[in-house]
């Protein structure tokens, strides 16, 4: 007799499991501890077996009854329900292990190592805030161009393209990976050439003009913020370094004797050499009593072991009553020195790229020396730090 959804509800359990029989194999099986599961028996190469159809009440009659009927269906195709069920999830699995996130991951833990902590924190927040939540679970080898598209466009929607042509260029780095590994067959971020709208200038925001840096200077000099903040944005017009190697730089790199800051520039792998003005040795003169115990220069606010915050320079940059977009940005200071060293104080060009750490190929095939230039580099840099004095003082 078939059974009913009532039967099973007044359905009682015993001291031994109870079996409750419907039609075709299946039945309901009460465990003394009150749980019901569904259970199904059948024939397969003259072998009786059993499988599993779920629980009640997750599983109702009528689910479980189509369960056994798909099973049924495979019985007659002379398919083992419970040989295809394993197959299937080892496929899931397989599926899972495969998917954009966890090939995604793996590519980052094979390549984050080499890169400075700041760009690799930038990749992985890019890819689990803007492209994990929708492609993450799918198989890579399954996702197509169109799929990729849509979750750029939601990138795109909120003004942010430029951010969207960074994921798509991630994704590109984690499709090809997975090619390498033998996870997937194409890249797809490649059909998608020309599908985004171009990306604005990749130039930070900066002033040039002499008598705006004059005003900025000022603006600066009379900006609420903390001390430490304070020395780190007077200092760094000083030395035009990038701002991830001013807000990490380290007090055993000082020599304020010498008057030299020596470190390791993580973005070319090179060492790189900063003559020390007479202006920044009396800024940082006045922070070592300060945070000169400790590892940096400019340790962060909660945690004096971490560095100061990357966002500090921009947030000093706005209570100064500048716009960090449009008008200047912590990396325009490097933007700054060099057009005007060059444009106004006639600075070869050479030695201001030297000072700027950038790669610069001489007829020998050096790509960077620390120490070239590095006499008309000091005198550049004491030259530069009094005619920053001159326009400051400059009020006209």
């Amino acid at each position: 007799m078939a059974l009913t959804d009532t039967a099973i509800r007044h359905a009682r359990p015993g001291d031994k499991p109870v079996k409750l029989s419907d039609e075709k194999g299946l039945y309901l099986l009460i465990h003394p501890n009150g749980g019901k599961w569904w259970r199904f028996d059948y024939r397969f190469g003259d072998k009786r077996k059993t499988l599993s159809m779920g629980v009640y009440p997750d599983v109702s009659l009528k689910d479980a009854r189509e369960r056994r009927d798909q099973a049924r269906k495979l019985l007659a195709q002379d398919i083992d329900p419970g040989e295809n069920r394993k197959v299937q999830k080892a496929a899931k699995q397989e599926r899972a292990a495969n998917s954009f996130e966890v090939v995604a991951r793996e590519w980052f833990a094979k390549n984050s190592p080499r890169w400075a902590k700041s760009h690799a924190d930038k990749i992985i927040a890019r890819l689990e805030n803007d492209v994990f939540p929708w492609l993450g679970e799918k198989p890579i080898a399954e996702i197509k161009a169109p799929d990729l598209l849509v979750c750029l466009r939601r990138i795109e929607d909120r003004g942010a393209v430029d951010t969207a042509h960074r994921a798509q260029q991630n994704c590109g780095q984690v499709f090809r990976y997975a090619i390498a590994t033998g996870q997937a067959e194409h890249d797809i971020s490649a059909d998608l050439r020309g599908a985004l709208p171009p990306a604005k200038s990749g130039n930070f925001a900066a002033i040039t003009e002499p008598a705006k840096v004059g005003a900025l200077l000022r603006a600066m000099d009379a900006v609420n913020a903390g001390f430490i903040v304070k020395c780190a944005l007077r200092l760094a017009p000083l030395v035009f370094v990038r701002p991830g190697e001013l807000r990490t730089a380290q007090w055993a790199d000082i020599d304020l004797e010498g008057a030299e800051w020596r470190y390791f520039v993580t973005k070319t792998k090179t060492s790189h050499s900063v003559p020390l003005a007479t202006q920044a040795v009396a800024i940082l003169g006045e922070l070592h009593p300060l945070t000169g115990q400790g590892r940096y220069l400019f340790p962060g606010a909660r945690d004096k072991d971490q560095p100061m915050s990357g966002g500090a320079i921009g947030m000093a940059l706005r209570r100064a009553g500048y716009n960090t977009r449009e008008e200047h940005t912590g990396h325009g200071f490097r933007a700054m020195a060099r057009t005007i060293l060059h444009e106004e104080l006639e600075f070869d060009r050479e030695v201001i790229e030297h000072q700027l750490a950038h790669r610069v190929p001489d007829a020998l095939g050096n790509a960077y020396n620390r120490t070239k230039f590095i006499k008309q580099r000091r005198a550049m840099m004491q030259e530069w730090a009094d005619y920053l004095d001159k326009l400051k003082a400059a009020e006209d």
